[in-house]
């Protein structure tokens, strides 16, 4: 499936009358391409994935400067910032999840839905986060248990956790399709018609990425990156990542909630793109805080 960003005309009107505007997850550019036609002066586009980086970097490729490319996990996002000469913007988009061209590419081992090795690493050279296949072998039952009930937000964690521990008693996993065949042994058929193996495939890329630590740690970077007037916008697609990015925002005393209520797509993308219709969208502005200046720094009594 060609990659369609989400919320495409909900993301650009959040960003109307902004210059410089960061794409924290660019993947393959099209909300970057967006921006950039709408009239944002340059995009910084950080991405943790080589593959992703280089699609966004040849789509985005007639707007010669105007993108700026970088390679780094958004936790990282104020030294990336910085290294692209922009320690001040006044815009960031947060797409978070994986992408339709991760999931696409069984050699990424992203999905239940085809063959693959059991990898999951949205950095596919990042050697020093374990692997799908490390997580599934190596974890104790209880601990996995504990994953797949956390980040998949899974009732029957325990007795999906037994089966591959079963499993692999008799022989190392190393496949999605032995995983999701393992899962779908183990719980019975969902009325809803969603593979039985959606939310341990989900729960386990969360764990192999840190995905809620990088949200966390790359929020308050974020926000201090940002120009009073400045917008943060963040697309969620479960409710691990939403509620974080919610609870985020109405502590945070520097930003102001421009969304009361996320921002759902409507009858129609879904419906022409199903792997939207999860996406929510919660944006924020920067405003001057008592007791700080227009840059948003302590003010010091003289």
């Amino acid at each position: 499936m060609a990659h369609r960003p989400v919320l495409v005309a909900e993301v650009v009107d959040t960003f109307a009358g902004r210059s410089v505007v960061i794409d924290a997850t660019v993947g393959a550019g099209g909300h970057a391409e967006a921006l950039l036609q709408a009239g944002a002066r340059v995009v910084v586009g950080i991405d943790r994935d080589p593959d992703a980086l280089e699609e966004a970097r040849g789509r985005l490729a007639p707007f010669g400067e105007r993108f700026r490319p970088v390679l780094a996990r958004f936790s990282r996002l104020a030294d990336a910032a910085v290294g692209a000469g922009h320690p001040a913007v006044d815009g960031v988009l947060y797409d978070l999840g994986v992408s339709s061209m991760q999931l696409d590419r069984p050699d990424r081992g992203f999905s239940y839905r085809y063959p693959g090795p059991l990898d999951m690493r949205m950095g596919p050279t990042e050697a020093d986060r374990p692997s799908a296949g490390d997580v599934v072998n190596g974890y104790p039952e209880e601990e996995l248990a504990r994953v797949i009930f956390e980040y998949g937000e899974e009732r029957l964690s325990r007795r999906i956790a037994a089966a591959i521990v079963r499993a692999r008693s008799r022989a190392q996993i190393r496949t999605t399709e032995e995983l999701a065949a393992i899962v779908a042994g183990a719980v019975p058929r969902r009325r809803s018609g969603g593979h039985p193996a959606r939310r341990t495939f989900q729960a386990i890329r969360i764990e192999v990425n840190g995905e809620l630590e990088e949200v966390r740690a790359s929020l308050p970077q974020a926000t201090g990156l940002l120009e009073p007037g400045g917008r943060l916008a963040v697309i969620a697609y479960h409710s691990l990542e939403d509620r974080i990015v919610k609870r985020f925002v109405l502590g945070e005393s520097r930003l102001r909630a421009l969304t009361k209520k996320p921002v759902r797509p409507s009858k129609a993308e879904a419906a022409e793109n199903p792997r939207s219709r999860s996406a929510k969208l919660r944006a924020a502005e920067r405003v001057a805080a008592a007791g700080l200046d227009a840059q948003g720094r302590a003010e010091v009594a003289a």
